[in-house]
């Protein structure tokens, strides 16, 4: 599948955590940071996420928050 949105990170799941209708997503990087993403269940499943799966994490630039660490 064919995305236009160029921030895109390739990575390994580390956990799903599903509460109810939400799940949360644990990726682990290349070079061992990790990005988490909170989606629904049906999603979760959707996508066959779990443990050791290799996911590629797309990152919507309206979506990104910075904290200035000063």
């Amino acid at each position: 599948m064919a995305l236009s949105a160029r921030n895109q990170i390739t990575g390994t799941v580390k956990s799903v955590s599903k509460d109810g209708i939400m799940a949360e997503v644990v990726v682990t990087l290349k070079g061992g940071d990790e990005v988490v993403s909170v989606i629904t269940a049906a999603s979760a499943d959707s996508l066959g996420l779990a443990e050791g799966k290799e996911v590629t994490v797309v990152v919507k630039s309206t979506a990104v928050m910075l904290q200035n660490n000063e």
